[in-house]
C-alpha cells in the first residue's frame, strides 16, 4: 500500500473510531509503530486529525490555512500538473473565472499563449500573470485587497460576480468533502465563491490531494454544484472513488 493510500485510510479508520492509539492502526494496516508515527505527523500538518499522546483523535475540521507566501512553496509540481490539465479544458472563445489562489495561478500560467479568452479575476496575482497576454482580456473583480494574498473580496467583488455569465469557473478550496461538498473556515470569503459558482455553466474545482475529504466550518456548496474535480495523482484510489460515487468526474493529473 502506497504512502497516500495508508493516511486516506487511517483518516477513514478514525472517523469511524474517533480515536485510536499508534499501536492499534499499526496492527491494522500492518506496518511499524514507526511508520504510522510519520504518518500521523504528516496527517495532523494536513489538519485532518489532530496527535495525542500515544495516539491520534479527530480533529476538530480546516480551521486554517498557511499564508499564500507558504502556499506557493507546497506542493508546486502538483499544482502545476493541476493546471495544465486545466488550462487544456479552456478553448478560445471561452469566458471563465479564476478563484483566487496558489492553483489557479498555474492556470494562469498555462494559459497565457492562448487566443480570444476572457478571464475573470478576484486575483491580482492572476491578473499580474496574465498581462502581456495580447489574446486574453481580463477583467478584474474590484475589491478589498488582501495583500498577504493579493485576493480582492468583499461587496464590490460580490456585486461585478453576481452581472457575469462565463462558460466556466475554476474554483480553489481549502476543503471538499464527497459528501459535504466545498466549505471554508473563513465566513468572508464564501460569498464570492458562491457568486462564482452561479456564475458559471460548467463548475471545476482544482486542489491539491490533501484538501480531499476535508471540512471546515462554512459551507460554500453541495457536491452536487462540482461538475469536475481536478487533482494530483498523489489522491488515493478510495478518495477518487468518494468523489466519483458522489457524482463527480474527477481528473487526475
Amino acid at each position: 500500500m502506497l504512502a497516500a493510500e495508508r493516511k486516506a485510510k487511517i483518516i477513514e479508520f478514525v472517523k469511524r473510531t474517533n480515536i485510536a492509539t499508534v499501536t492499534q492502526l499499526s496492527e491494522e494496516f500492518n506496518v511499524h509503530e514507526a511508520t504510522i508515527r510519520r504518518d500521523l505527523s504528516e496527517i495532523e500538518r494536513e489538519g485532518h486529525l489532530r496527535r495525542t499522546h500515544g495516539g491520534v483523535i479527530l480533529g476538530e475540521g480546516i480551521h486554517s490555512e498557511p499564508s499564500f507566501t507558504v502556499r506557493a512553496t507546497e506542493r508546486v509540481e502538483e499544482k502545476q500538473r493541476i493546471g495544465e490539465k486545466a488550462a487544456e479544458m479552456i478553448q478560445e472563445g471561452d469566458s471563465i473565472i479564476l478563484d483566487s489562489g496558489t492553483t489557479t495561478f498555474q492556470i494562469a500560467k498555462y494559459i497565457a499563449n492562448k487566443t480570444n479568452i476572457t478571464v475573470v479575476t478576484n486575483d491580482i496575482n492572476i491578473a499580474a500573470e496574465l498581462r502581456d497576454s495580447k489574446g486574453i482580456k481580463v477583467i478584474v473583480t474590484g475589491g478589498v485587497l488582501y495583500p498577504e494574498s493579493f485576493m480582492l473580496n468583499g461587496m464590490f467583488t460580490n456585486d461585478v460576480l453576481k452581472k457575469l455569465h462565463v462558460h466556466k469557473a475554476f474554483i480553489g478550496t481549502p476543503a471538499i468533502h464527497p459528501k459535504k461538498g466545498l466549505t471554508h473556515f473563513e465566513e468572508l470569503f464564501v460569498p464570492a465563491k458562491m457568486e462564482m459558482i452561479n456564475a458559471a455553466s460548467e463548475v471545476i474545482v482544482v486542489t491539491d490531494h490533501t484538501k480531499l475529504g476535508g471540512v471546515s466550518l462554512h459551507m460554500v456548496s453541495p457536491i452536487n454544484k462540482v461538475d469536475k474535480l481536478i487533482t494530483g495523482e498523489e489522491a488515493s484510489d478510495t478518495q477518487i472513488q468518494q468523489f466519483k460515487e458522489s457524482g463527480v468526474e474527477i481528473i487526475i493529473s
